[in-house]
């Protein structure tokens, strides 16, 4: 679920046009040039990571046992 909500916020984030500003910051941190795709990657990442932890604390089994 959390891979899902992450995915939103980038979503969300590029009305604003907020991946010109993470591309660029990119760029300039890391001397590397990246695209629209490594930025919806990066909230992918995250959403995995947040996800890996839920299912790791067991708040997955929980949820899954009482629907």
């Amino acid at each position: 679920m959390a891979i899902i909500t992450f995915l939103l916020i980038g979503w969300v984030l590029t009305w604003f046009k907020f991946q010109h500003l993470f591309i660029q910051a990119f760029k300039e941190l890391f001397k590397l040039d990246i695209s629209n795709a490594s930025y919806y990657f990066v909230f992918f990442c995250i959403g995995v990571f947040g996800d890996l932890i839920l299912f790791i604390q067991g708040s997955y089994e929980v949820i899954l046992i009482h629907s």
